[in-house]
C-alpha cells in the first residue's frame, strides 16, 4: 500500500484533521506533515514543501494538500521536481488526473467543498491507477524532460 502524506496551511486544517482520521479507518497509512496546530499565521510552504519533496524521493507515495482554494498549495507544491500536483473539484476529474496524467499530489479546496465531498473525492483519487496508456508515458516524459 502506498503512503500517504497529509499537509496543509490554517485554512485547510480542520480538514486536514478530519481527512486525517477517516484515512486512518479506511486503512491506509498516512503521515501527517503539519501544521500539528492552529496557526492563523502559518503559510502553506512550510508544510507543502516538505511533503513534496517527500512524494518526489518516493515514488510509491502520494500526497494531499489543503488551503482555502486549493490553488496556493497546488502552485508551491508543483516547484519540486518530480511532482505533478492538481486541484480536486470533481470526482470526475481527480479519476483522470490518475489516470491520465499520473498526479502524485493532489491539492483540495477547503471552501469550496463540503467535508463529504473532500472525502469521496480524495479516496476516488487514491483508488485511480495510472492507465500507462502509451501517449500518456509519451507525454510524461516530455514534461520531465524540462524539469530542472
Amino acid at each position: 500500500m502506498k503512503k500517504i502524506y497529509l499537509a496543509s496551511d490554517h485554512g485547510g486544517f480542520k480538514v486536514k484533521k478530519e481527512l486525517l482520521s477517516f484515512l486512518h479507518q479506511k486503512g491506509y497509512l498516512v503521515k501527517d506533515l503539519g501544521p500539528t496546530m492552529f496557526n492563523s499565521h502559518d503559510d502553506y510552504p512550510d508544510y507543502v514543501i516538505p511533503l513534496a519533496r517527500k512524494v518526489a524521493k518516493d515514488n510509491k507515495s502520494v500526497g494531499v494538500v489543503i488551503c482555502r482554494n486549493g490553488q496556493g498549495v497546488c502552485i508551491a507544491t508543483n516547484k519540486v521536481k518530480g511532482i505533478r500536483a492538481v486541484t480536486g473539484f470533481s470526482i470526475k476529474e481527480v479519476r483522470t488526473t490518475r489516470k491520465d496524467d499520473n498526479a502524485n499530489v493532489l491539492c483540495v479546496p477547503a471552501d469550496y467543498l463540503k467535508k463529504e465531498e473532500i472525502k469521496k473525492i480524495v479516496l476516488k483519487w487514491l483508488k485511480t491507477p495510472f492507465s500507462h496508456a502509451l501517449r500518456h508515458q509519451r507525454r510524461l516524459q516530455k514534461i520531465k524532460k524540462v524539469e530542472r
